[in-house]
């Protein structure tokens, strides 16, 4: 029987940094200098095309949506909730989630204030 965890991982940071390694150590071989690679006017001019395409991708499209979701999605309803809660644990009061958690009768004292 395998272990589907391990499997299912990313790669972690160490990998990735000696795959890196390995990567500039082949291109080494090869003789690629990866500074005139990217040095070069043809890479140069997809830099910037990329750059600009991405500026525009952004200004266009994306971030008037996701200053609306930053800002009435996870600031309005997450951090504010999560600031009151952080609150109430230290001022030693119960939270939200203890404030609407279903409560039931316990003993036969609860079940006289229940009635």
């Amino acid at each position: 029987m395998t272990n589907k965890k391990h499997s299912a991982r990313g790669m972690s940071l160490i990998k990735a940094l000696i795959l890196v390694f390995i990567l500039i150590l082949v291109l080494s071989y090869f003789k690629i200098s990866i500074k005139s690679v990217v040095e070069s006017p043809e890479s140069q001019s997809n830099i910037s095309y990329v750059t600009g395409a991405g500026k525009n991708l952004w200004n266009d499209h994306l971030k008037e949506p996701t200053a609306y979701l930053w800002n009435n999605i996870v600031i309005d309803i997450f951090w504010k909730s999560f600031i009151n809660n952080m609150e109430r644990i230290r001022d030693g009061e119960k939270t939200d989630l203890e404030n609407l958690a279903p409560t039931f009768p316990t003993g036969v004292t609860d079940k006289a204030k229940a009635n």
